[in-house]
């Protein structure tokens, strides 16, 4: 290459000095100084809301305690108090009694004086057709019975399977017709009503999050599973009002959405064109220690179908079915099907 013209060198040697890079609005990168210290306490939701957390507030030290585990490790709420003796902020979602020694959220509470409370996340509007199956009621991830994907499973599938239909016939009724006869379309008021009023009853009220969170389109991946958009909308919120100072900044587009790598529930056609959303009839199974399953619906029904089958009759309950066969409408559908 030939030497640069006399002319151009000073104006070179200058601009090699300077940073070719607009200045930019983030904080410079520092390492965690630990300060401040804060807890979060719940299920899933609860390590995501950890994990927005982290990049909001550099300098804080997170940790994620799930409610899965407070009894293995702690043993008793009072041991669980003193370990969160030193932290600055302690969120938690509700956890009632049987999941530590000791008492419920509300007794820790009265332990650890500030403690914010947060909602639980929960919504089958985009999602009427999935159910658990096995002992709902007891809040255990153990004593539910698997589907082709995980907990989750279709309650017309498993209705056809108990009432005796063949995998095809009970294909035949994942339509808008049926599912308006199911009562289907009447669950996204329902469903809405219950998530903004236990909110409310939480001191954390989501009127205005959940007007947006529609707006914008499918927001959950299954009932119990929102996108990461909702939990960033959670964790800004518990660090402004815990007088912190969260970065600005598009969740999305800095964090993972972890939920996403657990199964994922489609908007089924007839339920997506009510709404308006892109629908879609393809399961997605558990990807975090395998590359996932995707099974089309016709698959994931005759897959379940057989999981069922090596199962005892008492061994499927399921809440809503046992509502189903309390209404003739209802038995005769399926009977129609046959």
């Amino acid at each position: 290459m030939a030497p640069l013209p006399a002319l151009f060198k000073p104006a070179v040697q200058a601009a090699a000095l300077r940073s070719f890079s607009p200045r930019s609005w983030a904080r410079p990168w520092r390492p965690s100084s630990g300060r401040p210290r804060i807890a979060v306490i719940g299920n899933c939701q609860a390590s995501g809301i950890a994990q927005v957390l982290r990049l909001l507030l550099p300098g804080a030290a997170v940790e994620t305690l799930l409610v899965a585990g407070l009894g293995r490790r702690f043993g008793h709420i009072d041991r669980l108090a003193r370990h969160l003796a030193d932290a600055d902020h302690v969120f938690s979602q509700f956890f009632p009694v049987g999941f530590v020694a000791g008492g419920n959220v509300h007794d820790l509470a009265e332990r650890v004086p500030g403690l914010r409370l947060f909602p639980t996340i929960l919504f089958s509007g985009f999602h009427p057709d999935l159910v658990h199956v096995g002992d709902e009621a007891s809040l255990r991830l153990s004593r539910l019975v698997a589907s082709p994907i995980g907990p989750y499973h279709s309650a017309i599938a498993l209705q056809g399977f108990r009432r005796g239909l063949s995998v095809e016939a009970t294909l035949r009724l994942y339509n808008s017709t049926v599912f308006d006869r199911l009562g289907y379309f009447d669950l996204w008021p329902s469903s809405a009503d219950y998530l903004l009023r236990t909110a409310r009853d939480v001191g954390f009220g989501l009127d205005r999050e959940f007007a947006r969170w529609s707006r914008d389109g499918v927001f959950m991946h299954v009932i119990n599973h929102p996108r990461l958009h909702v939990l960033g909308d959670l964790s800004r919120r518990l660090a402004r009002e815990a007088g912190c100072d969260p970065l600005d900044l598009p969740i999305a587009a800095y964090a993972p959405d972890t939920l996403a790598a657990e199964p994922v529930w489609p908007v089924l056609p007839g339920i997506a064109e009510r709404y308006g959303v892109p629908g879609s009839t393809l399961f997605k199974g558990d990807g975090r220690r395998a590359a996932p399953r995707l099974l089309d619906l016709p698959d994931f029904v005759a897959e379940s179908f057989a999981l069922y089958a090596r199962h005892r009759p008492e061994d499927l309950t399921c809440v809503r079915l046992d509502t189903w066969e309390t209404e003739p409408d209802i038995r005769a559908l399926f009977a129609a099907a046959a």
